[in-house]
């Protein structure tokens, strides 16, 4: 419902005054006073009363509300323009958070995401939309964290078959591309669907293009790309073979077995946004399990040997996991510059268990979890003095499985060494 005395917050899109409606059209003509960024504003000047003013919020968004704020006390209207639907990746929410809902009367246009989908004849019902329409975000690489400027749009693409992408001048569909080749998708997994300058007399369409026929190409501004997973996203997310691991060779084998794995991950009670440690990654099977069991979370890990770590990172290209950031050292080194953790797992200790554990339970978040995987009698006794000190509560699990082996033409069990799986937990506050 409108609000006679609110401040009425208009999308538009490039056809400019014609994509009005005619409710919005009015709200303008009406407006003493006009605040947009320049290019919208030159959209709908010639239509405006006599006696409005206009205000170009270019490079100072900050003041929006305080200009609303002052012209509402002095009784006059006020509009604002948006691009598309404010809602959608504008200034809606920021705008309503500062001045309140009810002093806010917002009529969207369609989004461009709409229209974009509207021209390739892409369904949106299931689309998830993400955005890097931001500054320079570089290149994309493998083991980026969360404050890569393209982190959100490659975690939308890697959970989603479908994803519409705004992006920029410097984070543009050629970068997009890159990064999808980066990350390892290949020419038959993988479309852009490129939507040039919308609704303009020059727009142009660039349908189902492979990343490598994007990667290198420019297209004019603005644009939004939608990006099409063809396989869906049909990767087991957990209860990976140990087989399908890349390990050290000869000796095959430095790995958290298949059994023990899973047990520890449900130890960890990890949460679909967790922030895990890996703390002796190995090959890096635990890590990378955890990191698709948290695929709105992160996984930082960190292994001294440089030839497990190259096989950790190859896992990671390998299965795609996109939210996971291995460095090569002995922790406790770098540790300080990882966020606190929801859930750590430590594997390996290089001989500074007792640190280690003191470390992390301080880390920790209210409600976490530490797992430790021991196969010594000696380690096992550290880790409980080191916890016993740190006041955690701690609980231990033994775990001895045998598996099938051919003999002959029949079967028989060996059995794998025993794993003491220790779990401590930090309280809630």
């Amino acid at each position: 419902m409108s609000r006679p005395d609110a401040c009425t917050l208009i999308g538009i899109l490039d056809d400019g005054w014609a994509g009005l409606s005619d409710r919005a059209r009015r709200r303008l003509a009406a407006a003493d006073l006009v605040i947009g960024a320049g290019r919208t504003l030159d959209l709908v000047r010639p239509h405006l009363a006599a006696g409005s003013v206009t205000q170009n919020m270019d490079g100072a968004l900050g003041r929006l509300p305080e200009w609303i704020a002052a012209a509402r006390s002095a009784g006059r209207a006020v509009a604002v323009l948006a691009t598309g639907d404010p809602l959608c990746h504008g200034i809606a929410s920021w705008l309503t958070g500062k001045l309140g809902l009810a002093s806010v009367d917002i009529m969207p246009a369609p989004s461009t995401v709409q229209l974009a989908c509207a021209r390739f004849g892409k369904s949106w019902q299931t689309l998830r939309i993400a955005s890097c329409h931001a500054a320079d975000a570089g290149e994309w690489f493998i083991g980026a964290t969360p404050a890569h400027g393209l982190y959100p749009v490659m975690r939308a693409i890697a959970l989603q078959p479908l994803v519409a992408v705004f992006t920029g001048p410097d984070n543009n569909p050629a970068r997009l591309a890159r990064a999808l080749i980066a990350a390892g998708y290949g020419d038959d997994e993988v479309r852009l669907s490129v939507a040039c300058r919308l609704l303009l007399p020059d727009e142009q369409l660039f349908p189902d293009l492979r990343a490598a026929d994007a990667a290198g190409r420019e297209f004019p501004l603005p644009n939004v790309v939608l990006v099409e997973r063809l396989g869906g996203c049909g990767q087991p997310v957990f209860g990976l073979d140990d087989g399908e691991f890349e390990q050290r060779t000869p000796d095959r084998g430095l790995i958290t077995k298949q059994e023990v794995r899973a047990v520890s991950l449900a130890r960890l009670r990890l949460a679909a946004d967790a922030i895990v440690w890996d703390i002796g990654a190995g090959s890096g099977s635990v890590g990378l399990e955890a990191a698709r069991l948290a695929p709105l979370g992160h996984v930082w890990a960190i292994e001294k040997n440089a030839a497990d770590a190259a096989n950790a990172r190859a896992n990671a290209q390998r299965w795609r996991v996109g939210n996971y950031t291995l460095v090569v050292g002995k922790a406790p080194a770098q540790l300080d510059t990882w966020p606190d953790p929801d859930a750590v797992f430590i594997g390996g200790s290089g001989g500074e268990l007792g640190e280690l554990i003191r470390l992390v339970i301080g880390r920790l978040k209210a409600g976490g979890r530490l797992v430790i995987n021991l196969v010594t009698l000696e380690n096992l006794a550290g880790a409980l003095d080191a916890l016993a000190a740190s006041d955690a509560a701690w609980d231990i699990v033994q775990l001895q499985a045998s598996r099938s082996q051919p003999i002959l033409d029949l079967h028989r069990l060996v059995a794998q060494n025993p794993v003491w799986i220790v779990t401590a937990r930090k309280e809630e506050e």
